[in-house]
């Protein structure tokens, strides 16, 4: 899986970028179409923003989010992405159970 962190307006710590880690691990632990993700941390005037953009098969899962402080934005960030993850997955579950369904109806 490719990562890919940066910072408009805002240098990329290192501990900003392992906060940002240990947030994305759980969205992906358990879901391994993952191909790339894409991280940008800005700073506009007095509005931090996080965006990120999750590349897996067919789509690109993108959620943006902006506030006052940037790890509560990393945060509301990344609580949406685990419920477009969420969708997506269980999309996919109902796709392929729905192939098999039909396949096996057609034997």
């Amino acid at each position: 899986m490719n990562l890919q962190i940066s910072g408009h307006h805002i240098e990329v710590t290192p501990a900003l970028r392992t906060y940002v880690e240990n947030k994305l691990d759980p969205v992906v632990r358990h879901f391994d179409r993952v191909t790339g993700i894409n991280v940008i941390l800005s700073v506009e005037k007095l509005k931090q923003k996080a965006e990120v953009t999750l590349h897996v098969p067919g789509k690109d899962i993108y959620v943006e989010e902006e506030g006052d402080d940037l790890y509560a934005a990393i945060d509301a960030m990344f609580d949406k992405l685990d419920r477009q993850v969420q969708k997506y997955k269980q999309k996919v579950q109902d796709h392929h159970r729905g192939e098999k369904a039909t396949h096996h109806m057609g034997e």
